[in-house]
């Protein structure tokens, strides 16, 4: 069993900051890849950001230059430092992470955390 534990959303301004945080738990170790994704009402869930376990990254398109995501193996967790953010940033954010195997993949998700850009 896996547990991913996301905190860090909230209400912002268009132009402010957030941090968003996830730790996993249980039976898992060193996951391959580390992430987030989003999903926006009426809009399918995208790639906002993963970190592999030897720290390479892959952002999403919109994201790219506003947001950093960063990870600690040795306490499972990843982070992701969002900045000069806009209210098409108004999502419910997903910690995700993976392990792959041979011939399948293990992926796990969070429940999510709100992030609302507002004026």
């Amino acid at each position: 069993q896996v547990q991913l534990v996301e905190s860090g959303g909230g209400l912002v301004q268009p132009g402010g900051s957030l941090r968003l945080s996830c730790a996993a738990s249980g039976s898992i170790f060193s996951p391959d890849a580390m992430g987030w994704y989003r999903q926006a009402p009426g809009k399918e869930r995208e790639l906002v950001a993963l970190i592999g376990s030897g720290l390479s990254t892959n952002y999403g398109d919109s994201v790219k230059g506003r947001f950093t995501i960063s990870r600690d193996n040795a306490k499972n967790t990843v982070s992701q430092q969002t900045n000069s953010l806009k209210p098409e940033d108004t999502a419910v954010y997903y910690c995700y992470c993976a392990t792959i195997h041979a011939d399948s993949v293990d992926q796990y998700w969070g429940e999510g955390t709100q992030v609302t850009v507002s004026s």
